[in-house]
């Protein structure tokens, strides 16, 4: 099937409670109204399905986890197949007792699970304790050839590594998805809160215009202290919102609020794709001969 002059993408800007089911429910009433929207492509924030628990290490929270393939990508697969919409849906996965993954299932628009993507990095900062949860991705860095055009898709840490960025492109991504959830500590704002979301969003620009192709981050919003933060002293974490789109020259062509709910929507023109990678020929002149070392932690 030859692939349409443009595409509606949207990324669900969405508050997450601490009740997974409910969560579930709103995330797909955000899915139908995006495809209302004439949404084609549809993604989701890191972890949508709860509150972002990796705040404390809490054993309890491996509850959480499920199989991909299993319930949820049964159901966000007749979504997907009765709006006729892509979807990337981040989810905690249980692979066997012990071994767990931060993942994003890709769904094509007629309801098959094209495949998944494992997180590859992995934080541990304060709040962020994803080490204990999840084990590294080891699927590599792929693209998949959807209804509408070949997608990557990274989550969240992994927006901070251009190698992750460019290996996904250069297996075919056209547009990289971030399910994101990412924010303040609300201590830190005042000081460094502007230079922090600066940071964010110019690395994930620079990949767009490095690569050559769109970007879209579809993080959470809302200000999460699960239980076990609250009673540890933990004021918890802000999260900034501000999903946004940009297109291969970097430009930002839609973008959310700081804190509330929405559907960030954008159209990607596919040929300038192809365009920006002939004018800035980026991927030509890459001097792939003189790289060695880039599989080190430090060049002696």
């Amino acid at each position: 099937m030859a692939k349409p002059e443009r595409t509606k993408i949207a990324l669900i800007q969405m508050r997450c409670g601490a009740k997974s089911e409910e969560n579930f429910s709103r995330a797909v009433a955000f899915i139908r109204d995006a495809a209302k929207q004439g949404a084609q492509i549809v993604c989701l924030p890191e972890l949508f399905r709860s509150q972002y628990f990796c705040q404390t290490e809490d054993h309890k929270n491996f509850e959480l986890a499920e199989e991909i393939p299993g319930t949820s990508t049964s159901a966000l697969g007749e979504v997907a197949r009765e709006n006729g919409v892509v979807i990337v849906a981040s989810l905690f996965e249980k692979r066997g007792a012990g071994l767990y993954h931060n993942t994003a299932a890709i769904i094509d628009a007629n309801g098959k699970l094209l495949g998944k993507y494992r997180k590859m990095h992995i934080p541990d900062d304060p709040l962020y304790h994803e080490k204990f949860y999840f084990t590294p991705g080891d699927l590599g860095f792929q693209a998949w050839t959807t209804a509408q055009g070949k997608i990557g898709v990274c989550i969240c840490w992994d927006q901070w590594y251009p190698e992750a960025a460019r290996l996904t492109a250069l297996r075919g991504a056209e547009i990289l998805f971030y399910p994101t959830a990412i924010g303040w500590h609300p201590s830190e704002k005042k000081e460094f809160g502007v230079a922090q979301y600066s940071a964010w969003e110019t690395i994930q620009r620079s990949h767009a215009i490095a690569n050559g192709c769109y970007v879209a981050a579809a993080n959470r919003v809302g200000h999460e202290v699960p239980p076990l933060a609250a009673s540890g002293g933990s004021d918890g974490i802000e999260f900034w919102g501000q999903s946004f789109i940009c297109g291969p020259d970097g430009e930002i062509i839609a973008k959310g609020s700081v804190d509330r709910e929405e559907i960030v929507i954008a159209d990607v023109e596919w040929h300038r794709v192809n365009e920006h990678r002939t004018h800035w020929p980026f991927l030509r002149d890459r001097r792939v001969d003189a790289y060695a070392g880039l599989e080190k932690r430090m060049i002696d």
